[in-house]
């Protein structure tokens, strides 16, 4: 699971006009998507002999009890024409009330550092749902939707994230290449997650920030409007699983844990009427029992994702495997065998 929310470290608007993703559809995609059949889970992003892992830079498939304390970044960014340096500390929290249906919570805090000062403060909070909308063990393929509402002025103005209230329709999924043929055997490893989150400003659309004031050295406090974001990205995963005798085609012997897992992700944020951030994050994950930690460079793909380098490390809290007598079983039903052991 990454955290629940879109990862806003590059959310630092560019100037002028250009790529912009079309952000109204996804909202139907979400309806759409809800409706599809499914099938009951067990523990983490698991369908047959794939695990997903929890991403960093994306939302992964995943409906689970988990818990991110923390996922840290350091990255460099532009803003207001000045470069800056962002350090910043995120967490995320996700309850079974259901074996498909999760309630979900995140927020975080931030420190940036710019040639006249050093604001920090806490980031904006989401709290939402999170749904398994589809799951097939055999072809390794996992989907799910999730809704947020965003807390308007949770955030900081301090550091640009005192936003109007939002609305986060979402959908995930995540397709394993498993069950390829024979022929294609050394595709086998390989896996892509993606996610399509559509933030929305409702209410009240304006925030405050500060800016930077090089003439006094010090900051002004400014009106900051609400923009459409549409947040979109995927990963390109490389389970270990399938180079060892505990995958031999057929169903899954046991959870595909205690693997490491080298990933690349890719992340883009489109804000309306504003260039799209990109980015690209190569980096690995450990999956153990009852926890993954995972870690990854930032590589800006074009100057509105940053201007330089930057990293990023996660560890996630598998929470039912880490505390079961707590969070043993989902909060309104009894759950049910895991499903993603079986054919």
């Amino acid at each position: 699971m990454a955290s629940c929310r879109p990862n806003r470290d590059m959310l630092i608007p560019g100037t002028g006009q250009g790529g912009i993703v079309r952000q109204h559809s996804i909202v139907i995609v979400v309806i759409s998507a809800a409706f599809l059949s499914v099938r009951a889970a067990g523990a983490h992003g698991i369908a047959g002999n794939r695990y997903f892992d929890g991403t960093l830079t994306i939302d992964d498939p995943a409906v689970a009890d988990e818990a991110i304390v923390p996922v840290y970044s350091h990255s460099a960014l532009t803003a207001q024409d000045s470069n800056i340096v962002e350090n910043r500390l995120n967490w995320s929290f996700a309850r079974l009330l259901t074996p498909t249906l999760a309630v979900t919570a995140d927020s975080g805090w931030l420190r940036q550092n710019w040639s006249i000062g050093h604001p920090s403060g806490s980031d904006k909070t989401d709290v939402g749902l999170k749904y398994e909308a589809y799951r097939n063990n055999r072809h390794e393929m996992l989907m799910s939707v999730s809704l947020q509402w965003g807390i308007g002025h949770s955030g900081s103005a301090a550091v640009g994230t005192d936003a109007p209230h939002t609305i986060l329709p979402g959908v995930t999924f995540g397709k394993g290449f498993g069950d390829l043929p024979d022929s294609l055997s050394w595709l086998r490893p390989f896996a892509i997650t993606g996610a399509v989150i559509d933030e929305i400003p409702v209410g009240s659309t304006r925030g405050m920030a500060l800016t930077p004031n090089p003439a006094t050295g010090r900051f002004d406090s400014v009106l900051s409007p609400g923009v459409e974001t549409l947040h979109w990205g995927f990963s390109i995963q490389y389970s270990t699983l399938y180079l060892t005798r505990r995958f031999d085609g057929g169903p899954p012997k046991e959870e595909p844990l205690n693997q490491l897992v080298p990933l690349v992700e890719f992340r883009f944020d489109s804000p309306r009427g504003q260039y799209t951030a990109a980015t690209m994050n190569p980096g690995f994950a450990y999956v153990a029992v009852w926890w993954q930690f995972a870690g990854e460079v930032i590589l800006p793909l074009n100057r509105a994702g940053g201007n330089g380098p930057g990293f990023r490390a996660q560890l996630l809290l598998f929470l039912d495997d880490m505390m079961p007598s707590l969070f043993g079983k989902p909060l309104l039903s009894n759950r049910p065998e895991r499903s993603q052991i079986a054919w």
